[in-house]
């Protein structure tokens, strides 16, 4: 990790997992059975959390969060202040900076924070007078303490409730894995353990994070690609660190945010970030050679199920309603066909988004996606190349895109078909997201010629492809035969072969 928490700060290495499609009941349980749980008893405790910052959320821009949490009923209650520091990188495994005192009652505290990182951020206690409320989680926690033959120790926490903000409330369903004692593999270690019973994906979101963004109505909003921050010096293998574990955490998001939330911009949102992420490990392939990514087959079946409800959500909200007209022509008869084609595929979108949903819950899915969280964090501890200056990495990035650039003008002089207008736009977006990764070390002016090059051989091959889909899948419903005849002319007008949807 690149940003670390004050060196005087207490240290907080943690692991979450968010449980799809689990059912709350019976949970603990179900984990209890677990051979790794096996025959340790475990505890329960009640909690209640408020977090606090100011009306324009002064503490979370800084990288902290401050939060009173009620231990037990509010009859018999005990109460704990904490302020802790929030990662800027987004991946589920968090290290923290932590301090917590216990306090009298339900006020916040001043005298408990002298000892924290809070003077440094309040010097003056301006800022602790403008402190509010800002949301509540209430949970039933269920502890496990786990201590190894190896000397480690890791406290499992099952948390089962809701966060509260603004009138709206969200579910709350996750497991932590808290190392103790112990060096980090221990975790995941763990945590592929219990995955093999209970269905598991890492979650890079805290309930902090949950917790301001559903007092912003902005929970389940598709996540979009963000420029990842480079602290310079870096080695290679700590660029492509930092660099693909955004690209990961765009892909992973959007896949938790899929299992309560039928947006069909959050499949699409989630295909540009495996995407991106395969095309970074392309971007830094020589630099990974010797600590190479984990197999990617466990996760062909969630990638394949994304890629068909994606086809069938742009066919039907994007494409098919761009073409009604020039089909209906006005007639009502016409107009009735259309959209019973379009009832059916609306249809076989429901279908396949439960089919989607049914694979996250597949334990293998999860297994797949923690060996690739492993995989990220350990990325630059076997590097022994040394960092590099800034005007290094940035020759090495212009001769990245350089490259990119010359493959790119090849394809486009290469006879026009179908497979060659597929592998044109593969490599445009492979341009633009290598830009995207690189921009901070690129010329602005090289950055935006690439990016405005390779968008617009996006847009105008993409469409021509979505057309082709469209049909394809129309067809396998065996429709009304003039929308076949009519969907036809559209892709012959396109100078498509049939055959050329994919």
């Amino acid at each position: 990790m690149n940003s670390r928490p004050p060196s005087n700060a207490p240290q907080e290495l943690e692991l979450k997992l968010s449980l799809p499609g689990a059912e709350p009941a019976g949970l603990a349980g179900r984990l209890a059975r677990l051979p790794a749980l096996g025959r340790r008893k475990p505890s329960q405790q009640s909690l209640m959390n408020i977090y606090f910052d100011t009306p324009d959320q002064a503490l979370r821009r800084q990288g902290f969060v401050l939060r009173l949490r009620r231990v037990g009923s509010e009859a018999d209650p005990r109460w704990l202040q904490t302020l802790k520091t929030s990662t800027q990188e987004r991946s589920a495994l968090s290290q923290r900076g932590e301090w917590e005192s216990p306090v009298a009652g339900p006020a916040l505290d001043a005298a408990a924070l002298v000892p924290t990182a809070w003077a440094g951020i309040d010097p003056d206690g301006r800022l602790f007078a403008t402190l509010v409320p800002c949301f509540i989680t209430r949970f039933e926690r269920t502890l496990w303490l786990l201590r190894r033959r190896d000397g480690s120790v890791v406290e499992v926490a099952l948390d089962i409730g809701r966060v509260e903000a603004n009138g709206r409330q969200a579910p709350i369903c996750e497991l932590e894995l808290e190392l103790k004692a112990g060096e980090p593999a221990v975790l995941f270690d763990l945590a592929r353990q219990l995955g093999r019973g209970v269905a598991v994906l890492p979650a890079s979101r805290s309930k902090a994070e949950r917790g301001f963004l559903l007092a912003q109505d902005a929970l389940n909003r598709p996540q979009r690609a963000q420029l990842a921050a480079l602290v310079l010096p870096l080695s290679r293998l700590e660029l492509a660190q930092v660099v693909l574990r955004e690209m990961f955490a765009q892909f992973s998001q959007n896949l938790d945010s899929l299992g309560t939330s039928d947006d069909p911009e959050l499949v699409h949102q989630a295909r540009v970030g495996w995407r991106r992420f395969r095309s970074g490990l392309r971007l830094f392939g020589k630099a990974l050679v010797v600590n190479k990514p984990p197999s990617l087959l466990e996760l062909q079946p969630l990638l394949a199920a994304l890629g068909t409800l994606r086809d069938l959500d742009v066919a039907v909200t994007e494409t098919l309603p761009a073409l009604a007209d020039g089909y209906a022509m006005g007639q009502a008869g016409r107009t009735q066909a259309w959209q019973a084609m379009l009832t059916a595929l609306t249809q076989a979108a429901t279908v396949q988004r439960q089919k989607l949903r049914q694979t996250l819950q597949a334990p293998s899915v999860g297994l797949g996606l923690l060996a690739l969280t492993e995989w990220l964090e350990n990325l630059s501890a076997s590097d022994d190349t040394g960092r590099v200056q800034k005007g290094a990495l940035r020759r090495w990035a212009r001769r990245r895109t350089g490259r990119l650039q010359h493959r790119l003008a090849q394809a486009q002089t290469q006879p026009v078909t179908p497979e060659q207008q597929h592998r044109v736009r593969i490599l445009a977006k492979r341009l633009r997201y290598g830009v995207e990764a690189l921009r901070e070390l690129l010329p602005r002016h090289l950055a935006d010629a690439c990016s405005q090059q390779a968008t617009q051989l996006q847009s105008r091959l993409g469409w021509s492809r979505d057309v082709a889909q469209a049909r394809a899948l129309v067809m396998a419903l065996d429709p009304d035969p003039t929308i076949g005849a009519y969907l036809q002319g559209v892709v012959v007008g396109f100078g498509l072969s049939l055959e050329g949807a994919g």
